[in-house]
């Protein structure tokens, strides 16, 4: 039997139907106090419980009914998903959390994983969570997938463009773990060489090489009992690469120029601004690592995919900026932030209200205190034409390649698709909503998308 506690009488029944479909009778209450009373009483399989309860918070009804059961699995949802409610869910022992507007097939394929997994794992310390914010739909997913990264021991990775965070998330993951009070040791890849990254991750010998003049650890064995941070972990040569598979599956290393097996124990979370899986495909990047490494995975969403979260992002960079005084954004300023579309992400963002936090002289940022590139936007004219120049010139191309005319549609209606999943978090249903389109026919062509990339001889 599984037990609703939902106000509203029409989702409530949506997934009274939706149980009775799996073949479970369900019990439906619309405040917290009565679904306690019927969580003492009754003997139910699964809870699926709302945060926004008119008499309680549902973490407050979770939190009881961990006491009164503590096996029984618990189904969060809730209509203002952000990562603070993702993680005191996940700690107070949620077996799932999912984010209205509810998606029914994805939430009965949700109550028949947990109707046949195991109890939910113990519960995390009540430390702070770091901050992050982010109420727009594609960040939901995020939080979800944070949530899951800090109550596990596998490896993560994170994907994204740059500026949007890849550090700060690793840190959120770190300081929310069972590994906080150990070291979090972070490597930029991309930033050295190869024979001096492999130096600084896996530690040398002495005279190893010109210079070393004494033996020294790697950030390998500084992460003992920690996490290790490696940021675009997609730059690092085919060597360096064979050498990481080894400590991810054996957790044993040599120092350069070393002859003795090392033990390690240690977490590894790595992030990249590429597609890991078209470096794969393109033999840049080893396959079995990539599968190492992304036993979980976190994509972190453009800030042009969520600029609804501007004022509150803005409102927190600028405070964590400016502590002794005391600045806000006036309405015009907010218009044109959210007219720009953010190409180096929040990192811009936060260059961009340093500026105009030195430029201000009162407490109100106008829009005139903003960089000059804001103000005046370069003519979208320019841009067009470029567009249709690239564009002009791709369709050449495909013709002499002997493509007909439904290829040519096909294939450019996949890479819009692909390009509008990213920006939407790679969730089709927010996809499907936010454009007006069908779900339906999106499922129908993202399959059909799919089907035609994993054929053989596809390169796209």
């Amino acid at each position: 039997m599984i037990l609703i506690i939902e106000d509203e009488h029409a989702l409530a029944s949506a997934l009274a139907a939706l149980a009775r479909r799996m073949g479970r009778a369900s019990v439906l209450c619309a405040t917290g106090a009565r679904g306690l009373e019927e969580a003492a009483a009754g003997a139910f399989s699964l809870v699926v419980l709302d945060i926004g309860l008119p008499d309680m918070s549902g973490l407050v009804v979770l939190e009881r009914l961990h006491k009164l059961h503590p096996t029984l699995p618990v189904i969060i949802i809730t209509a203002h998903g952000n990562l603070e409610n993702a993680m005191a869910a996940k700690q107070l022992g949620a077996a799932a959390y999912l984010v209205k507007p509810l998606d029914l097939p994805e939430v009965e394929q949700t109550f028949a994983d947990v109707l046949t997994a195991a109890p939910p794992l113990p519960t995390a310390s009540d430390e702070a969570i770091s901050v992050m914010i982010g109420a727009a739909p594609a960040m939901q997913r995020c939080f979800v997938e944070i949530a899951h990264a800090c109550s596990s021991e596998a490896p993560v990775l994170i994907s994204g463009p740059t500026g949007t965070g890849k550090t700060r998330t690793a840190r959120v993951i770190h300081g929310n773990s069972a590994r906080r009070s150990g070291p979090f040791i972070s490597l930029h890849c991309a930033a050295l060489p190869e024979p001096l990254l492999e130096a600084e991750l896996f530690g040398h010998e002495k005279g190893a090489f010109t210079g070393a003049l004494i033996a020294r650890s790697g950030h390998i064995e500084r992460a003992e009992g920690g996490i290790l941070f490696l940021d675009e972990i997609g730059d690092i040569s085919p060597g360096v690469q064979a050498r990481l598979l080894r400590v991810v599956e054996e957790k044993t290393f040599t120092r350069v120029g070393g002859r003795e097996d090392l033990r390690v124990d240690l977490r590894l979370i790595t992030a990249t601004n590429k597609s890991l899986r078209d470096e794969v495909r393109a033999g840049r990047f080893r396959e079995d690592l990539y599968y190492r490494l992304h036993v979980l995975e976190i994509c972190l969403p453009p800030l042009s995919g969520r600029k609804t979260d501007l004022p509150a992002l803005a409102a927190f960079l600028l405070g964590s900026m400016s502590p002794d005084r005391t600045l806000q954004l006036s309405p015009a300023t907010i218009e044109v932030l959210q007219r720009h579309d953010w190409p180096g992400n929040v990192r811009e963002l936060r260059n961009t209200l340093e500026h105009a936090a030195a430029v201000a002289g009162g407490p109100v940022i106008l829009p005139h205190h903003l960089p000059r590139e804001l103000r005046e936007p370069a003519s979208t004219i320019s841009g067009s034409n470029d567009l249709d120049s690239l564009l002009a010139g791709w369709l050449d191309e495909k013709i002499r390649a002997g493509m007909n005319y439904r290829q040519i549609h096909e294939e450019l209606e996949g890479m819009a698709l692909r390009h509008l999943l990213a920006r939407y978090g790679g969730k089709p249903t927010v996809l499907a909503r936010e454009l007006q389109m069908n779900r339906v026919t999106l499922r129908r062509r993202r399959q059909s998308i799919l089907r035609r990339d994993d054929a053989p001889g596809s390169d796209t």
